[in-house]
């Protein structure tokens, strides 16, 4: 067992579209400079990368917010002259200034506001809409730094609304809004209530090999995030808790409470976390990168695995022998894997990972990591089937389109899979080649890797 006591946690610019043509004044790249001449201006939107956008954020944009490439790029390369051009504004303007905002697909559109008629002349000058309000910008973020040193629960979220040019203050119970006002002397005509359906509350993720402490004492390491409906949790080793033991994150918030736990016998156990953690489908690499979990397919013996824990982080080595038994001075436990992975108390629990695929749990080992030494894994699939948990994975297929019909059969997402189990799928029957968790993408028609037909 490597279970760690408690301890002190140690497009070019040109095509960009932009209406505002005003707003690259001053910051487009001029011509190139003949020698001995200071080098060219470069605009906002060159010196902020915005034309260099990776395709994972111009494609993550286009889902969210139903945009096409080229207008996500667009959008970005708007964005980053519009910043610009209302912080140069903003400057001029003064105390006068009472906020900015883009519009548009595109964010194609400036607006700046200001308390003064004079300036809006020089605003239109730069191509932005100009709006005249009653109230300055410092103005309303003095009252809301007033309300801020006095809220509570009850009015949990306060911030400036530049386009209604008010201070909103959100309440989860009707009239808490107007008593916290009147209770700092901040005129009313300057704020505005809104009930709000609940409070935020603070999110954190769950990760493979990541620390997490226990109720009782000590710390132990996150194998695997997983769900089971519509809870979050993670898969860990069994000898870390048992049922009902309490665990605090990584950070020491409260996170969740054991549900399952098998010590000795097996090394395996579930967390259901509260609501404030999220599992995510990764696992920390190297350098304290995620490193994407995208299935659950065990490996053959002389494979690559590595290992992730919260002791000594991430360490790589073989795998040398399945179905291996240990005896603990608590017991022993059969099934798990063998390898020549290093691992130090702490690390516990923590993730075993085969390229992208999930192999198993920290259990025990002997050794170190400054001489080397020999760990044991508790293989994931086993545990998965034990508790009905389903892996958090990344690039799942969204499954048939509308009209698409289901072609039916015993084969199911979500169900573990051992070799040689067989299954029916769109009227044939397959036959399992390794074990694994199924998931939608991984019919069986689709993944030869996975399963042969019969």
């Amino acid at each position: 067992m490597l279970r760690r006591h408690a301890r002190a946690a140690c497009t070019a610019l040109a095509a960009a579209g932009l209406v505002l043509a005003g707003l690259q004044a001053g910051s487009a790249t001029a011509a190139q400079p003949s020698p001995g001449t200071a080098p060219p201006v470069r605009s906002a939107a060159e010196t902020l990368g915005a034309a260099e956008a990776q395709p994972e954020l111009l494609a993550a944009m286009g889902r969210d917010l139903g945009l096409t490439r080229a207008q996500a790029e667009r959008r970005l390369v708007n964005e980053a002259e519009a910043g610009t051009a209302a912080a140069r504004l903003r400057d001029r303007l003064g105390a006068s200034f009472a906020g900015a905002w883009v519009a548009g697909a595109e964010s194609g559109s400036l607006t700046v506001a200001t308390t003064r008629t004079d300036a809006l002349a020089a605003i239109r000058a730069t191509g932005a809409t100009a709006r005249l309000v009653r109230h300055e910008l410092a103005a309303l973020e003095r009252a809301k730094a007033s309300l801020d040193r006095s809220a509570g629960a009850e009015t949990p979220v306060r911030y400036v609304d530049v386009r209604a040019n008010v201070l909103v203050v959100e309440e989860t119970r009707a009239g808490a809004a107007a008593r916290l006002t009147e209770a700092t002397g901040v005129p009313r005509e300057l704020v505005r209530a809104v009930r709000a359906a609940e409070a935020p509350r603070p999110l954190y993720d769950i990760r493979g090999g990541d620390a997490y402490y226990m109720g009782g004492g000590g710390r132990c390491s996150v194998g695997f995030a997983v769900t089971r409906g519509t809870t979050q949790g993670f898969a860990t080793a069994g000898h870390c808790g048992r049922v009902g033991t309490s665990t605090s994150g990584y950070n020491q918030v409260a996170q969740g409470t054991f549900q399952g736990s098998t010590f000795p016998g097996t090394d395996m156990a579930w967390v259901a976390a509260n609501t404030n953690w999220t599992s995510t489908p990764y696992v920390k690499g190297a350098g304290g990168a995620n490193t994407q979990v995208t299935g659950s397919v065990l490996q053959p013996v002389g494979s690559s695995v590595c290992r992730s824990g919260s002791t000594t982080g991430w360490h790589c080595g073989t795998i040398q022998q399945h179905n291996t038994s240990v005896t603990y001075p608590e017991g022993t436990i059969s099934g798990v894997t063998r390898t020549t992975v290093c691992a130090e108390p702490g690390d516990s629990g923590g993730s075993y990972i085969s390229g992208s695929q999930a192999q198993g749990v920290t259990s025990g080992g002997s050794g170190n990591c400054s001489s080397g030494g020999t760990t044991f894994f508790q293989p994931l699939n086993p545990l998965l089937q034990t508790y009905g948990l389903t892996l958090r994975t990344t690039g799942t297929d969204p499954g048939p389109g509308p009209g698409e019909p289901e072609p039916g059969g015993t084969w199911a997402a979500g169900k573990v899979y051992a070799a040689g189990a067989t299954v029916t799928y769109g009227g044939a029957t397959y036959r399992c080649l390794q074990g694994h968790q199924a998931q939608t993408g991984w019919e069986p028609p689709n993944v030869p890797a996975l399963w042969q037909r019969v």
